[in-house]
C-alpha cells in the first residue's frame, strides 16, 4: 500500500459510487446519513469511537487523540433525539485539521454547522444535548450507519453518501475502481455521439442469454438436463 497522501489523492479522485462497484456494490453507509455542512467531500482514515447511548463524555477524549487528516467516526448507536457533536466541536475538529466527521447519531448547532468547510454528517439534528456520565470505547471496529468500520479503513464521501473502503482492500479497490472510471468515461464518450446505451451494454445479447437459462433455478436444472447425450 502506498503512502497516506497518494492514497488520499486517488480516492479523491474517484466518486464513492465507483468506489462501492469496486467492492461489489457494497461498503456504502444507509441512506439516512446525511452531510449538514457547506462540504461533503473527503477522504481519510477512520479514528473510532463507541459511545453510550445518549452520553458524550468521551467525544471530546477522541477528539483530542484523533489525528490530523483523519475521520472521526462515532458510533451513536442511532439515537436522533440527543445530540453528540455541535458548533464548537466541529471549530475545534477543523483547526485540528481533521478530514471529516461521521456520527451515527445526532447533532445540533445546525446553522453553524452548515457554514462549515469540514464535512460532517450525521443522521440528524436535535437541540437536546447528551449528557457525560459512561466512559465509550475509542480504536476499536464499530458500526456505523449499516457498516463496519475498523481504524484505519478509508471513509470516502460526496453528495451520494459515504462509502468504507476497509484497509486490507484499499490497493485492490482503487486498481479496480479507476478501471471502472475509463470504462464509465469511454461510455459517456459514445453515449455524447448517439449511440444507444442497450446496444453499448449489449442488453439484448444478456436479455436472451437470461431468458435461455431459465428464469427459475428448476428450469435451469431442466434445460441442464435435457443437454445431456
Amino acid at each position: 500500500m502506498k503512502n497516506g497522501s497518494s492514497i488520499r489523492k486517488r480516492m479523491l479522485s474517484l466518486r464513492p459510487a465507483l468506489l462501492s462497484d469496486a467492492l461489489g456494490k457494497s461498503g456504502g453507509m444507509d441512506h439516512y446519513m446525511q452531510c449538514y455542512s457547506a462540504k461533503c467531500r473527503m477522504a481519510g482514515q477512520a479514528f473510532t469511537l463507541r459511545v453510550h447511548t445518549a452520553d458524550i463524555l468521551m467525544v471530546g477524549k477522541a477528539l483530542s487523540d484523533c489525528p490530523p487528516g483523519h475521520v472521526l467516526v462515532i458510533d451513536g448507536q442511532g439515537e436522533c433525539n440527543t445530540a453528540l457533536w455541535g458548533a464548537i466541536t466541529t471549530e475545534c475538529a477543523q483547526l485540528k485539521g481533521l478530514e471529516g466527521i461521521v456520527i451515527d447519531g445526532a447533532i445540533r448547532d445546525l446553522a453553524q454547522i452548515r457554514r462549515s468547510p469540514l464535512p460532517v454528517f450525521a443522521r440528524a439534528a436535535v437541540p437536546n444535548a447528551g449528557g457525560a456520565e459512561y466512559t465509550g470505547e475509542i480504536g476499536i471496529p464499530v458500526q456505523c450507519a449499516g457498516a463496519v468500520v475498523s481504524p484505519g479503513d478509508w471513509i470516502v464521501s460526496d453528495e451520494d453518501g459515504l462509502v468504507v473502503v476497509p484497509a486490507a482492500r484499499v490497493d485492490a479497490a482503487l486498481e479496480r475502481a479507476e478501471a471502472l472510471l475509463k470504462v464509465e468515461r469511454a461510455i459517456y464518450a459514445e453515449v455524447k455521439k448517439g449511440k444507444d446505451l442497450g446496444q453499448l451494454l449489449h442488453y439484448d445479447e444478456l436479455l436472451k442469454s437470461k431468458s435461455a437459462s431459465g428464469g427459475l433455478p428448476q428450469m435451469r436444472f431442466a434445460a441442464k438436463t435435457k443437454a445431456r447425450p
